[in-house]
């Protein structure tokens, strides 16, 4: 989670919620990348998808059939990426809420209840979102609307652990960790945004929620796999309890599994509307967002609005614009515009984590990239999808990554350099290694005290098998650095992460 950014987040986007088919999705963003070799495929789409081709009607005619329709769907576009993390967390939250499929690796637990991976993700874990290899994830997601939760954790003396407090748009607002609330056992209070009162003594008050639900995300570090039963100890022992039942011993937290289900676009192309408008309802929006919900209101979008009530041309540049709301995202996120680029490393701005009002990075950069963003003081995650000549990482090529002695990764925490498929996951290799870091047993030291990495597909030979990172046996891959704790100068980015040098 939170991977690659963030998280994160590790798990398959739910395409069907945000347009109103996979395959029309798909063909929108191929309309606005390649419009010259899509015109043809494009001609015979009304007969095939009725909505998609009023989408790129006016691409090809150059004309407009209804302006209450353009308008329709020019702000839908708006509002759909204002809305997306609401539509995104709705079917998270009801897929880890409700459906239980994998529950050693993939999140299941009632609300106000602590999910927790029981491994550490290797090959085997499918569901994409670029997964670490380096902790056990915690989730929970927790209900503040009618009073606090208590979020307690035992003494985790020297181990790295946070855990991300997200709200419903996907920015974080506090965190309880190693970094920010030190190692100690503690109890923390979670508190919505309409509670005033007192809190029990030894209680510590966190930030308030921005809003009544809340993800979260929780990491403690694995040193291998020896380690995983003490750690399973640890999240044993993390708790979270309603204000009213905490202090009294023996106190059974209620399992509710009563979330909001979200409408399939597969079911109703405007499903994800009509989820939107009820997460709205369910999560006021901040006030000063009141001038831009006005604008929205026009098209049916908003707290608790119909959009069923809308004019037909209305809803469908509705579905329109949820069709193509998805691929534009993903456009956003691949084209790096959201990043400083060193040596072809990516590397997040400062506001990541916590953008706010900036809606498009919010929806893509937080919530799409991997379900929520850490706070570059928690952790910074660096993507690199090319060489040092600017190409792109491929399976026949072997690749070096040097770390100078006098310029490793400056943390306080740990690092770790994980490779990823195009799917978004962990690569499958005969060796079962999935990352190299810091922590890495054996890792060879060049003369000068640094490290260099072997990026291929193939061991570079016993001596070196240390510092091996396998790649994909065909097809593009991409690679993660992940420093958590990163220290200032990783952070403003005066550290330059040296580039992938291919040597075959």
């Amino acid at each position: 989670m939170s991977e690659p950014s963030q998280p994160p987040a590790w798990r398959r986007i739910p395409e069907d919620i945000a347009g109103t088919a996979v395959s029309a999705a798909r063909a929108a963003g191929r309309v606005a990348l390649h419009p010259k070799s899509t015109i043809d495929r494009a001609r015979h789409l009304p007969g095939i998808v009725p909505v998609l081709g009023q989408a790129v009607k006016p691409i090809l005619t150059g004309r407009v059939g209804d302006w209450r329709g353009e308008y329709a769907y020019t702000l839908g576009e708006q509002a759909f990426v204002y809305g997306f993390p609401y539509i995104y967390y709705a079917q998270l939250r009801h897929d880890w809420v409700t459906q239980p499929r994998n529950p050693s690796t993939v999140p299941y637990a009632a609300v106000n209840h602590f999910w927790h991976a029981e491994r550490l993700l290797d090959a085997t874990y499918r569901d994409g979102g670029c997964p670490n290899n380096d902790t056990l994830y915690s989730a929970a997601w927790v209900s503040l609307g009618s009073e606090p939760v208590i979020l307690s954790h035992p003494d985790m003396g020297d181990r790295y652990f946070t855990f991300e407090l997200v709200g419903i748009t996907s920015d974080n607002f506090d965190y309880v960790g190693q970094r920010t609330t030190g190692s100690d056992a503690g109890s923390f209070a979670l508190v919505g945004p309409g509670w005033e009162g007192r809190l029990p003594t030894g209680v510590r008050r966190l930030k308030k929620a921005p809003s009544p639900w809340i993800l979260v995300l929780g990491r403690t570090l694995v040193s291998g796999v020896d380690d995983v039963p003490r750690v399973r100890e640890l999240q044993a022992q993390y708790r979270l309890t309603p204000l009213s039942l905490f202090g009294k011993q023996d106190a059974t937290v209620p399992e509710s599994r009563d979330v909001l289900t979200p409408i399939p676009a597969a079911e109703d192309p405007l499903g994800p509307w009509k989820t939107l408008n009820a997460m709205l309802a369910e999560n006021p929006p901040p006030s000063h967002h009141a001038l831009l919900l006005q604008q929205f209101a026009q098209i049916g979008v908003g707290p608790g609005l119909d959009v069923e009530a809308q004019p037909d041309v209305v809803k469908r540049s509705l579905a329109r614009a949820a069709a193509v709301g998805v691929p534009m995202l993903r456009q956003q996120i691949l084209s790096g515009d959201w990043a400083h680029l060193v040596h072809g490393w990516r590397y997040p701005p400062p506001q990541m984590g916590r953008f706010g009002d900036d809606f498009l990075k919010r929806a893509a950069d937080q919530a799409l990239i991997g379900v929520a963003a850490n706070d570059p003081a928690e952790a910074v995650y660096l993507l690199n999808f090319d060489d040092a000549d600017g190409n792109k990482l491929t399976s026949g090529g072997r690749y070096e990554l040097r770390f100078p002695g006098d310029a490793l990764p400056p943390v306080d925490a740990f690092w770790s350099l994980t490779a990823y498929g195009e799917d978004m996951n962990l690569i499958p290799n005969p060796a079962d290694r999935y990352s190299v870091g810091d922590r890495s047993p054996g890792l060879l030291r060049d003369p000068d005290g640094g490290l260099t990495m072997h990026l291929q597909r193939e061991s570079p030979g016993q001596e070196q098998e240390a510092n091996w990172l396998p790649t994909t046996e065909e097809g593009t891959w991409f690679v993660a650095l992940r420093m958590y704790r990163p220290r200032p100068e990783v952070i403003d980015a005066t550290w330059e992460c040296p580039p992938l040098t291919r040597i075959a």
